[in-house]
């Protein structure tokens, strides 16, 4: 059906009308919410200095000349550049010794200089020029043009075909003993940024959980959880809530649905400060929790706990979904991913990303070491009916994980 603008601009309004009366209820609350990050310490030189260096011993170690990183996360890890992916490529030369180099079109090396981080070199190319001939260039003045290339595994494949012309002589190789290496393991500094993301997202779902009420759609409480997370200082990434039916779906359906008294809720939510997030779900239910979701909610609880006891320093990291799973079993879920039961893995890594190397899923060997950082979100999922996860984010220490976030005390207490 096709509306004029105006009956279109009008609908529109009326469709934001119960949203907006729901900020609108929650501003006095809100403005008594203040930002937390305040003393939040950004990445500095030394750190990412020492990343390089990092870096650089283990290109040694594998036997690799240079990396080559897009833009993205590993890129702001290692330099500082924050920069968009386009047909234009820039990009970050890593030498196994001496500065790094970045290569981008000339026209865009003064903002490409404005977030640089690190001493480096920055080589520029005209648009009737192939960039990829500029690294070529670099890896031969450095004396690297015979050496093995690592390239970042989110690089483009136009890229590494058309490096692979211009540097024939190189061979390119993966480059994820290099950047994982670093990556997987975070350093105080940047753990403290992950707590501060956790502390406000739990501050967020303080405010939230009790303003959630009947006749709310999970865009309105999301849009709530957003607001609150800005207040608080956070950058909001995602904040997604799940009713019902809707919940057995771990990301959700897309019709909109109202909640109902009685009705399951699942929130899934997480911010970034200083580009580091959190990433933290509780499920609760409107009103009195029904028998069977309150004995759910209590076995996904448990669930949390036998992940958390698995991971230990040098255990595989697929050996806690393993655990986990072995529990479900004996509960009647599954076996495996089958419904109802756990149909994803037990936990990411998680860092400058969401989603980072490695996970706690089936088959998974890297060995848990001091560092890393994973969420633990062993859901359950009965299709048509309802779901239910807790996730909260865990780092390794050598005494072994320790939380970001307390899991919740009851369904009746998410936070």
């Amino acid at each position: 059906m096709h509306f004029a603008p105006s009956r279109r601009r009008v609908l529109a309004a009326a469709a934001l009308m119960p949203l907006a009366g729901v900020l609108r209820a929650a501003e006095p609350d809100l403005s008594g919410l203040s930002d937390i990050t305040a003393g939040a310490v950004p990445i500095g030189v030394a750190e990412r200095t020492g990343r390089l260096r990092r870096a650089q011993a283990l290109m040694k170690a594998a036997g690799i000349g240079a990396i080559v990183i897009e833009p993205g996360a590993s890129l702001i890890y290692f330099t500082g550049v924050r920069w968009g992916r386009s047909e234009r490529l820039t990009c970050a030369v890593i030498p196994m010794e001496g500065e790094p180099c970045i290569v981008t079109p000339f026209f865009e090396e003064p903002s490409v200089r404005l977030s640089l981080a690190v001493p480096a070199q920055v080589r520029t190319w005209n648009e009737d020029e192939e960039p990829t001939r500029v690294i070529a260039g670099f890896l031969k003045d450095r004396g690297l043009s015979r050496r093995p290339v690592g390239i970042e595994e989110t690089v483009r494949f136009f890229a590494v075909d058309r490096l692979r012309r211009a540097a024939p002589d190189a061979r390119l190789v993966s480059a994820d003993a290099v950047v994982r290496g670093c990556r997987m393991r975070k350093t105080p500094a940047e753990i403290a940024l992950m707590q501060l993301a956790t502390d406000v997202t739990v501050a967020a779902y303080r405010f939230v959980h009790p303003r959630v009420e009947p006749g709310m759609t999970g865009a309105d409480v999301g849009a709530l959880m957003s607001a609150a997370t800005r207040r608080l200082g956070g950058a909001p990434e995602f904040s997604m809530a799940l009713v019902g039916p809707d919940a057995a779906l771990p990301h959700g359906g897309t019709a909109p649905r109202r909640i109902a008294k009685g009705d399951v809720v699942l929130m899934d939510c997480g911010c970034t400060v200083e580009g580091y997030q959190s990433d933290v779900s509780r499920t609760f239910v409107v009103g009195t929790p029904p028998a069977e979701v309150r004995r759910v909610w209590s076995e996904v609880a448990r669930g949390q706990q036998v992940a958390f006891a698995a991971a230990r320093i040098g255990t595989p990291a697929g050996a806690v979904d393993d655990a986990v799973r072995r529990h479900y079993e004996t509960l009647g879920y599954g076996p495996g991913y089958r419904l109802p039961g756990l149909s994803h893995r037990t936990g990411h890594g998680i860092g400058m990303e969401g989603h980072e190397p490695v996970n706690l899923v089936h088959g998974e060997a890297t060995p848990l070491a001091e560092g890393m950082c994973f969420s633990d979100e062993p859901g359950l999922y009965l299709p048509g009916r309802f779901g239910v996860r807790l996730e909260d984010c865990f780092h390794m220490t050598a005494a072994g994980p320790k939380w970001f976030s307390e899991p919740p005390a009851s369904i009746e207490r998410p936070v």
